[in-house]
């Protein structure tokens, strides 16, 4: 059995998709590409597909993450074009390759968000950091299936930082850019809860929702701040095992073999 890990973006209006809506068009993408798929036992089989860590209903993501498992070996770029040209243009298949770590889950440690808030001034975003970033605990509540929940949401923010937009990006009046690394922590927090803890220590209110987009997902390098790239072992491990690397490998000394 081989496993293929692949990324993936939620762009443009499928960022409303759900995540059950998103199953169900991936696995009519795999039914469309001919992938041969390993399927579970039971009474009702379903393809073998890992899903990590999907963004909620509503945000933009360039970093998606999904594992499959096949019963026949499939080549990694082969099946993600396959797969992309069998998907809907914005949900886009970026990046594919074969599973040889394991644990793709404990990797995803962390998100980078961009928010983008239309009709305000940077200052006054600039201003609302600073009095997030500031405070000890940031309390907010979010409606769960459970009722009312409060958590604090500043705890799990690693950076948030304000800029302009772009030069290639023009706007029309005040335009705001939060770029936001946070920790995956349980309860979850998510960038609305980020824009209540800035509504609760700042009154910052945007006339119009946040436009909310997930750039980049991953291990949380603490020294650096960073998030990586969590296919990265895979395709080191893939380099690493090739019969290119196997054949720059240093050659055995005459006399040193064993008898």
């Amino acid at each position: 059995m081989q496993r293929i890990r692949l990324r993936y973006t939620k762009r443009g209006r499928l960022r409303f998709t759900s995540h059950r809506d998103f199953q169900r068009a991936f696995e009519r993408a795999l039914r469309r590409a001919e992938v041969p798929m390993a399927y579970s036992a039971g009474f009702t089989p379903h393809p073998k597909v890992s899903y990590a860590n999907a963004a909620p209903t509503g945000t933009g993501s360039e970093a998606e993450y999904l594992e499959i498992a096949l019963t026949e070996t499939r080549d990694p770029e082969t099946l993600r074009a396959l797969l992309d040209e069998s998907l809907p243009a914005g949900l886009d298949i970026t990046d594919a390759v074969e599973a040889r770590t394991s644990g793709l889950a404990d990797r995803l440690t962390a998100s980078v968000w961009e928010l983008r808030l239309d009709g305000v001034a940077v200052e006054d975003a600039q201003k609302a950091v600073e009095a997030f970033l500031a405070a000890e605990t940031v309390e907010v509540q979010r409606k769960t299936k459970n009722g009312m929940r409060t958590f604090d949401a500043r705890s799990a923010v690693a950076e948030l930082t304000a800029a302009r937009p772009p030069a290639d990006r023009p706007v029309e009046g005040p335009c705001a850019i939060l770029r936001l690394v946070v920790r995956h922590v349980t309860p979850a927090v998510r960038p609305d809860d980020v824009l209540s803890g800035l509504r609760a220590v700042a009154d910052l209110a945007p006339p119009v929702p946040a436009a909310v987009t997930r750039l980049a997902q991953g291990l949380f390098d603490e020294e650096s701040g960073t998030v990586t790239d969590p296919l990265a072992p895979d395709r080191e491990a893939v380099t690493a095992a090739s019969p290119t690397a196997a054949a720059t490998a240093p050659a055995t000394a005459p006399g040193t073999g064993s008898a």
